[in-house]
């Protein structure tokens, strides 16, 4: 049995700044578009400035007007005039950086999609077995849909705010360095709020996303094996344990938003607090004549005081996504740069091959439907080819999902090209193990398996696999029609060859008396079929490929012994000069092996024929007369 799921992962604190880093290196394809992006920002943020600094020479020709009764209409209108331009062109230097951005982060996010996908595709089968498929599917959606909100919306925030900070307090200097020291204190006390609320917020956010991913790990499973929850009653089970998952998730997004939903009133607090204090300096100041303020200086600094405290409250606003974006983004970055890809060293690789009356095997460019280990020496640079015949050995192979615990314990066997081997025993005796080892989806620690007299670790994974073909007992169905499904075995096939296939696999049938026969589009996993059915198909998708070893994990279960038996006979075809293993409880099916292995606590204790080990009287004899039944 595969490992079992961590449930719980260890928390380490995020690291805010290698996380910064990746994002900002995905961005980077994108140098010229963020130029744009920044230059709209800084056009924008200056409009509100200069918008504002327009306000001095405005309210002082008003004031002016008032004090001797002239009215400049030509300067207040040219004022207001400049001041709509500066606005509209800022309103439109806004509308254009967005667009852009938008771009940038749509385009950034499907390359990180893109990435994760990719290193997944690449992962061994030990990191799925440890993980649920929900808690990896909210990979791409919770966590890469927390990262478009921080790209698309907080990173031009925070650009714009920075640049509107800096714009608006080298004006202030300008007008008053006096009221400018306030503005010194107050920010001093703003940085310092926002510092200690976001060490607080940064580990509870992190924790978030993971109790989130185990969450929605837990409701995938549900769903998914809603029919087993029902017939065995145990819907309050599962409301109690997502209660527990979901109190979880609970606890803490409560520790994550505790501190950064009270950031906001908190700034805008101050922010109130920042221009009551500068309205009551400026208004003494004006008066006693202190700085030469004037009515327009003190209304336009006090704009400018809203200005410089806008920017760190908008900030203060997106706190809440950009730690969340970081937490998903972290975990999404673990699984591209920090997870281990499935090793391969191997360099024998599988070729076509064209072998006259001699044995003389000679490379083909085309498909000649027999197939050659390449071997390349290094020493002398010469290569070398053995025929792919199916012979597999296992020598003293010990293996074990963890460490100290071991599954298979010195199992060796040898099976030569067209003898069908059958595996029998309990569950958890290592059947399943042994398949597992020969396609390499675990390397075993201690002990050789031989594929045509190589080691197989000297052979590449993919050309490896490719030599074989795996009917498992969970059959999985593509979205697709049955056609494309089938054909999946053997992406070139023609159709009469997935036609060939479906009538081997006594499949043939029952897809023609389908709606729209190999057309028929399957969904949900096939959901629209009987399970036999469905196993059916995945036996065509094996039949198809064409594999010189062929591999049956309990194929057969869901079928009826009638279908079965007629099955057994179009497999004949199929096993013929291949080396086919077998899995099986129904001892019926493995009859005609040509050895059967009973294995029992990862060792084989009995191996013969059906006849030699009926004859021995076993354990074979046990299970095989009812005397002891199969778990």
């Amino acid at each position: 049995m595969p490992p079992r799921r961590n449930q719980k992962p260890v928390q380490k604190p995020t690291n805010i700044k290698h996380t910064l880093k990746r994002i900002f290196s995905y961005m980077g394809k994108y140098k010229t578009l963020f130029v744009f992006v920044v230059a709209g920002v800084i056009v924008s943020a200056f409009a509100g400035i200069a918008g504002n600094y327009l306000l001095k020479p405005l309210i002082d020709n008003i004031e002016n007007a008032l004090e001797t009764g002239q009215w400049d209409r030509g300067k207040f209108v040219s004022i207001l005039s400049v001041m709509a331009g500066i606005y509209v062109a800022g309103a439109l230097c806004t509308f254009m950086y967005q667009r852009v951005m938008l771009k940038i982060s749509t385009e950034t996010l499907m390359r990180i999609r893109n990435d994760l996908f990719t290193k997944m595709e690449s992962l061994p089968i030990r990191y799925f077995d440890k993980h649920t498929h929900g808690e990896l599917m909210s990979l791409y959606t919770n966590d890469t849909d927390t990262l478009r909100e921080m790209l698309s919306n907080s990173i031009a925030q925070v650009i714009s705010s920075v640049i509107t900070i800096t714009g608006v307090f080298v004006a202030m200097i300008v007008y008053s360095w006096q009221l400018t020291i306030i503005v010194v204190i107050i920010l001093i006390i703003m940085v310092n709020i926002i510092g200690f609320i976001g060490s607080h917020s940064s580990k509870g956010f992190i924790a978030q996303q993971r109790a989130l991913g185990r969450a929605n790990g837990y409701i995938e499973e549900m769903i998914d094996g809603q029919k087993v929850v029902k017939v065995f009653c145990h819907e309050d089970i599962a409301n109690a344990e997502f209660d527990k998952l979901n109190e979880e998730l609970c606890e803490a997004a409560t520790r994550a938003n505790t501190f950064a939903n009270i950031l906001m009133p908190i700034m805008g607090n101050l922010s109130y607090f920042h221009y009551a204090v500068t309205a009551i300096a400026g208004g003494i100041m004006m008066v006693n004549g202190i700085g030469g303020l004037t009515v327009g200086t003190v209304v336009s600094y006090l704009q400018f005081t809203r200005s410089f405290s806008q920017p760190i409250t908008q900030v203060s606003q997106q706190i809440n996504s950009v730690l969340t974006a970081l937490a998903g983004a972290e975990r999404i970055f673990k699984v591209i740069d920090d997870e281990e890809p499935e090793s391969d060293e191997g360099y024998v690789t599988l070729v076509n091959a064209e072998i006259d009356e001699k044995g003389n095997i000679k490379e083909s460019e085309k498909r000649t439907g027999r197939w050659a280990w390449k071997h390349p020496h290094k020493a002398d640079g010469t290569v070398t080819y053995t025929e792919v015949r199916g012979n597999v050995e296992f020598d003293d192979v010990v293996f074990g999902y963890e460490p100290n615990k071991t599954v298979l314990n010195g199992i060796s066997l040898y099976a030569k090209a067209g003898q069908k081997i059958a595996f029998v025993g309990s569950t958890g005796a290592g059947k399943t193990t042994i398949t597992n080892l020969i396609n390499r989806f675990y390397d075993v620690p201690d002990g050789k398996i031989r594929y045509d007299g190589i080691n197989i670790n000297k052979i590449k994974k993919d050309d490896l696999r490719r030599s074989q073909s795996v009917v498992l007992q969970d059959t999985h169905l593509f979205t697709g029609t049955v056609m494309d499904n089938i054909r999946y075995g053997k992406l070139d096939a023609t159709d009469e060859e997935v036609y060939n296939a479906a009538k081997l696999a006594n499949a043939d049938d029952f897809i023609r008396h389908l709606e729209n026969g190999y057309d028929t589009m399957l969904t949900a996993d096939g959901s629209n079929l009987s399970q036999g059915q469905r196993q059916l198909l995945a036996i065509a998708r094996a039949a198809v490929a064409d594999p010189p070893v062929l591999i049956l994990d309990e194929a057969t279960s869901s079928i009826d012994t009638r279908t079965e038996a007629l099955i057994e006979k179009g497999m004949d075809g199929l096993m013929e000069g291949r080396t086919v293993f077998v899995i099986a409880h129904r001892l019926s099916t493995v009859r005609n092996s040509h050895a059967i292995m009973v294995l029992e606590y990862g060792k084989i204790i009995e191996r013969g024929n059906h006849d030699s080990l009926i004859s021995q009287r076993g354990k074979y004899y046990q299970l095989y007369t009812g005397m002891f039944e199969l778990s």
